[in-house]
């Protein structure tokens, strides 16, 4: 039994201590940082960069200087968000000036997302993938304490990362705000309470509003809290007056202008002297006195009762609608940074969702990271940062292979000294893929019905000679079947393979090892879905009407993995391939590096249509160039393709 403390009030839930009475820590692990994709910078500013000392890294070490004109690019992280933060306190502690946040609100729609298909614009609900259900269950599987367990461990490390004048905002909702204002009074210290804002986001009385037996919810909660209890950023925000505060200024001036009259109070002859001189003071009928104050001038201060931003109940909204169900206006996020950050200093959402407190962040010029463990809201974020006038370059980063290191190790230790830890991880997924371990091969390490298995390496991408060998094994036992099961995919393997194995007749298949099998729930066969890699298909065009060394690339196929899972409501609206793309981009000079996006295309809620060919690109110099074409379906899920292309 815990000791409980009586000389303080706090809020206490399961889990939160040890049975000693101690504390339990919240877990950090520092990992690196892969950088998958750089937007909005072509090669050669990249190499430029270089050259001129700037850092430039594929695996980000957080050295680059702490301002855009140090080198500074803005990140976006896919990952469990514990994890991520964890891993950004060794660079970044003490150096987020802004975090805004809107967590959970126990909503089953906090993962799905309605996604728009093909042409046509046509609407499907996707509901959560397996790692999202699973995020889910660790957030509200055990009610509102394993909420709050979830929210105190992220604001835990969030409070590290926040500088010594740095601001956090929690958005929270009428079900979760109590004991959201528990936990942070608990992190931060009741003496880092700022105050507490009201947003009205809706009008009351909407629909069966009408007629509900309560108050109409509409209202959310903004909880701000400050790193340090003496000193932080605010500027007062202020909006311009009402109709009824304008009444009063019914009085005009020489010049034109309006103003009301307000009694002098306390000022002094001298002061009001001075003021007549400027022509400041109104002289009634009577003779007497008052100070004008001009309409033009006039403004009203914001307080903590925001009730005109508008939610998206509105039509005057549906303009920034991205199709995401917890998406915010950017209004409101405007209103936030202005007040709690300057421009250049670094902001954060590590619920990022739609990307909305990035959109705002970039407009405003703030520095910025988010991070979301959906793939499906980074790509919409990604989108719509591109939308964004004069974006500035940033970065797509996850944790990639050191995540699946880290679980590896903890779950079976380490491979490089256990043999038999390997032997686990290897009968793990095996179990996952409900095939049998088969002792004795090198390449080939389980079957299932006539199909042999081989599961690729945790910490690198399955290769063309690692497939070539299991083919090899399986030509040699007499079996005709294989499947491969791997975490990456080293670039071309489906196109390449695919065929190489239907010529030694192997009839070949590779599939997917999803993240959610590093997940503690994912133990029993069934819990996950291994899905087929995605195909494209694409050729090269080399323009004969200017220098050779123009081309462009034309998408000509594209299967998704899987088409028999897909929802039959979604194959009933797909009218061709196509359909299936929401997103395309291509690296003309891919290094075996980062994806560098040197051409994009991308459809919109307004805009539905997609180029299946790019524009023409121009190559400097000869030389065989390695070409990758990156390709997100309507769920988020990407593909790429390579093709070489040699210019003379």
């Amino acid at each position: 039994m815990a000791k409980v403390d009586v000389t303080r009030t706090e809020l206490v839930w399961p889990g939160k201590y040890n049975e000693d009475g101690t504390l339990k820590e919240v877990p950090r692990v520092s990992l690196p940082f892969q950088v998958i994709e750089t937007v909005n910078e072509s090669r050669a500013t990249r190499e430029a960069r270089k050259t001129t000392g700037m850092p430039v890294f594929d695996e980000w070490q957080g050295t680059e200087g702490d301002s855009f004109k140090d080198g500074w690019r803005n990140k976006l992280i896919w990952g469990d968000n514990l994890l991520v933060m964890s891993s950004l306190l060794k660079r970044l502690a003490g150096k987020i000036d802004l975090i805004y946040i809107d967590p959970p609100f126990a909503t089953g729609a906090d993962f799905s997302f309605s996604a728009l298909i093909g042409e046509s614009g046509q609407s499907v609900e996707k509901q959560a993938s397996a790692i999202e259900e699973k995020a889910y269950r660790d957030t509200w599987g055990s009610g509102i304490s394993s909420w709050v367990q979830m929210l105190y461990s992220r604001l835990t490390i969030m409070r590290d990362l926040l500088s010594s004048t740095g601001s956090i905002y929690v958005h929270v909702d009428p079900r979760t705000d109590t004991f959201a204002r528990g936990v942070l009074d608990g992190v931060f210290g009741r003496e880092c309470f700022r105050n507490v804002i009201v947003w009205k986001r809706d009008v009351a009385g909407k629909g069966g509003k009408r007629t509900s037996r309560q108050w109409p919810r509409n209202v959310d909660t903004l909880l701000w809290y400050s790193r340090s209890p003496n000193t932080w950023t605010f500027e007062q925000q202020y909006v311009g007056l009402r109709p009824e505060q304008k009444k009063p200024y019914r009085y005009r001036n020489t010049d034109g202008r309006l103003y009301k009259a307000v009694q002098l109070g306390n000022y002094t002859v001298k002061s009001i002297e001075t003021m007549e001189q400027k022509g400041l003071i109104h002289i009634s009928s009577t003779g007497k006195k008052y100070k004008k104050y001009f309409l033009d001038e006039a403004r009203s201060t914001i307080d903590c009762l925001w009730n005109d931003i508008h939610g998206f109940g509105t039509s005057t909204a549906s303009r920034e609608i991205v199709g995401y169900p917890t998406q915010k206006p950017e209004a409101l996020l405007r209103r936030i940074l202005m007040a709690s950050s300057k421009p250049g200093e670094l902001v954060a959402d590590f619920f990022c969702g739609s990307g909305t407190t990035l959109a705002v962040a970039e407009k405003l010029g703030r520095r910025w990271i988010g991070c979301d463990l959906g793939r499906w809201g980074i790509h919409v974020t990604r989108k719509r940062m591109l939308t964004i006038e004069r974006c500035k370059p940033f970065e797509l980063l996850n944790l990639g292979k050191y995540e699946r290191q880290y679980w590896s190790q903890s779950a079976f230790g380490d491979r490089q000294r256990e043999e038999q830890a390997y032997f686990e991880y290897l009968a793990f997924v095996l179990k996952l893929y409900s095939a049998r371990p088969v002792p004795g091969m090198t390449h080939l390490h389980g079957r299932k019905g006539k199909a042999m298995v081989h599961v690729g390496a945790v910490d690198a991408p399955v290769t063309i000679s690692e497939i070539q060998s299991s083919i090899d094994e399986c030509l040699q036992i007499n079996q005709r079947e294989l499947r491969v099961l791997g975490w990456e995919w080293e670039m071309g393997i489906q196109n390449h393979m695919g065929d190489e194995a239907k010529k030694q007749g192997v009839s070949l298949r590779l599939l997917q090892i999803p993240r959610e099998v590093m997940e503690q729930q994912a133990t029993n066969k069934g819990d996950v879905t291994f899905f087929e890699l995605a195909y494209v298909e694409v050729s090269v065009e080399r323009l004969t009407d200017r220098s050779r060394r123009h081309v462009r690339i034309c998408l000509s196929d594209f299967v998704v993995p899987q088409p028999d899972l897909i929802p039959e409501e979604v194959r009933d609206k797909v009218s061709k391939w196509s359909d299936y793309i929401d997103y395309w981009a291509v690296d003309w000079d891919f290094r075996e590096d980062t994806f560098m996006q040197g051409w994009v295309a991308y459809r919109t809620r307004k805009d539905r249509s997609l180029p299946l060919t790019s524009d023409s690109h121009q190559y400097d110099a000869p030389g065989l160039y390695q070409v990758v074409v990156k390709v997100i379906d309507i769920f988020g899920n990407d593909t790429s393709q390579v093709v070489d292309v040699e210019i003379r």
